[in-house]
């Protein structure tokens, strides 16, 4: 915002701090009633051993530009914005840029997201839907801010989990389904997973076929193939669904003889040690603990795949970044990761960061794959449509089958998508299905009908003025709304810079809360023609901000529902 860089730029000439540090403690009071910028005086205080108090009364007979008023409340200096100004900036900009506004160009930089991971011989279930719902809001909130981003998935196909999912379809024999094999032979593996665990016997058999399977038998490798590629089939038609298109995909299989070089190269510098016939990384010293790279089988593990990929994302592509979007689960997994790259002098030390996230529950406590528990993508989605469905069709009688099933498309996934971005990336989510479909409250569903309502009313007003005097947009339910449209820049950058996507989807929340209050307050058409001008384009202005933030989560923005 101008008015900040206006702010700031005084206070540099009048208190010889640098810009950078004003700019690091000027801040967004928490409510705007306070002002619409707070200058805390404690740093100049220090600096001159005087009273922040004193300072602030100081201050607060400063000139700003587009600043109406400056007062001191104790030892901070409250800065508001002149109303009218902003008004004219904001919706004027707003109205030009269109789908445009919001999005600042920094300098270019290349940025690698990894998300979604989903393995093979699994099903999709719920908790890939939260990483992929972060993974691709990120993406684009980066590029939003100037960023070119490169989007790869890195995913299991080798392995013990494999291994058991191959040996359920050979052992049980089931007929496979026409469609959603992927689907059908992640239940084979969650019943495999229950049979192993019960019976040594089956177990030995699992370990037998998977060494088969890293040793490349062609029987096995040939069902390994067949299988995989179901899997993979189903993978697609979720990054349709989800409106995903990655750059590459990755797999286990092919980074495993890499890795394992990787830790023979660290073993030969002594930054790794044998351990009982296997190749350890001993990273106690650092807080790390111990993890093996090279079993005593040996086989490459998950971490020696991990280093053999590093080295095929950086022989493919050139980027600055390299972020990976995994579970709060893996924090210590990465952190040893990253430790390793440094210890290896690997040019992705330093440049590469673990996306975190908390686990999806629901009320009823956690799922577990293995345990045949997850909530499957494909069950979850059917449920969510039957509800959706049912709602518009009696809010809505006579709508023809496929509207309505176009927009219970639109309003499932912004209930999905909404519900696993709209929280602290970290913080464990429980996943209600009714609750996310609600048209009340913080759901996606209530964003897209402030949307919808936005639109509505543009359709009553039929053709109005381009132009009006925003001076009229006096209510405090009207500035309110203006001032949160004039955040909307510095909330993507904040939300991409942070990695933290939730602050986009909460930021619409408040839109389209603030909007919903101000529609019961403040008639728009049937007011005089002046104000009904200044107001349209008030709700014309919501409507595009609201459809550039869903848009940057992922999400579509109906004008009916």
């Amino acid at each position: 915002m101008a008015f900040k860089d206006d702010i700031v730029r005084v206070l540099e000439k009048e208190t010889t701090l640098k810009k950078e540090e004003i700019a690091a403690v000027l801040e967004v009071p928490p409510d705007r009633k306070l002002g619409d910028f707070a200058f805390p005086c404690f740093m100049l205080a220090k600096k001159y051993k005087r009273n922040p108090v004193e300072i602030a009364k100081e201050l607060s007979k400063l000139k700003v530009p587009g600043i109406s008023e400056i007062r001191a409340v104790g030892p901070y200096v409250n800065f508001f914005v002149d109303v009218g100004l902003l008004s004219r900036q904001t919706l004027s900009r707003i109205l030009k840029e269109k789908k445009d506004y919001g999005e600042s160009k920094e300098k270019k930089e290349t940025v690698m997201v990894e998300f979604f991971h989903a393995n093979t011989h699994k099903g999709v279930h719920i908790g890939h839907i939260r990483n992929i719902s972060i993974g691709a809001a990120l993406c684009n909130l980066l590029e939003a801010v100037g960023k070119k981003v490169i989007r790869v998935n890195y995913q299991g196909d080798i392995g013990p989990h494999v291994a058991k999912g191959i040996w359920g379809y050979m052992h049980f024999k089931e007929k496979e389904p026409a469609q959603h094999k992927g689907v059908w032979l992640g239940k084979i593996y969650a019943k495999a997973s229950k049979s192993v665990e019960e019976n040594k016997k089956y177990e030995a058999e699992v370990q037998e076929l998977n060494k088969k399977i890293y040793e490349h038998d062609k029987g096995i490798v040939k069902i390994w193939e067949k299988t995989r590629k179901w899997c993979l089939d189903d993978f697609n038609a979720f990054y349709t669904d989800f409106g995903v298109a990655f750059d590459r995909l990755y797999f286990e299989s092919e980074t495993e003889k890499a890795g394992k070089e990787v830790m023979l190269t660290l073993l030969k510098k002594k930054i790794a040690e044998e351990s009982e016939g296997a190749v350890i990384m001993d990273l106690k010293k650092y807080g790390l603990g111990v993890y093996v790279g090279i079993t005593q089988q040996e086989h490459g593990t998950y971490n020696a795949k991990d280093l053999g990929l590093a080295l095929l994302k950086q022989k493919e592509f050139t980027f600055d970044k390299s972020i990976h979007v995994v579970g709060s689960e893996q924090e210590l997994y990465f952190k040893q990761l990253f430790k390793t790259f440094e210890l290896l002098k690997s040019p992705l030390a330093g440049r590469s960061h673990h996306v975190s996230y908390g686990l999806v529950m629901l009320p009823e406590g956690k799922m577990s794959s293995r345990e045949g528990t997850m909530v499957l993508y494909d069950n979850l989605f059917a449920e969510l449509m039957q509800l959706s469905e049912k709602e518009i069709v009696k809010r809505h009688k006579g709508l023809p089958k496929k509207e309505v099933e176009k927009r219970a498309r639109m309003i499932v996934f912004g209930a999905l998508k909404y519900s696993m971005i709209s929280r602290e990336n970290s913080s464990v989510l429980v996943f209600d299905w009714e609750k996310a479909l609600d048209f009340e409250g913080d759901t996606g569903p209530y964003i897209q009908y402030a949307h919808a309502r936005c639109a509505s009313i543009l359709r009553k007003a039929g053709k109005f003025r381009a132009n009006a005097n925003y001076s009229l947009l006096s209510t405090d339910y009207e500035k309110m709304i203006i001032t949160q449209l004039s955040d909307f820049e510095e909330t993507l950058r904040q939300a991409a810079l942070q990695y933290k996507p939730y602050l986009v989807a909460k930021y619409c929340l408040d839109l389209a809360q603030a909007f919903n209050v101000f529609y019961h307050h403040c008639p728009v058409i049937s007011e005089l023609t002046e104000i009904m001008h200044a107001r349209l384009m008030l709700v014309q202005s919501v409507k595009q901000v609201l459809e550039n933030g869903l848009h940057l989560l992922g999400i579509e923005a109906p004008d009916e529902m």
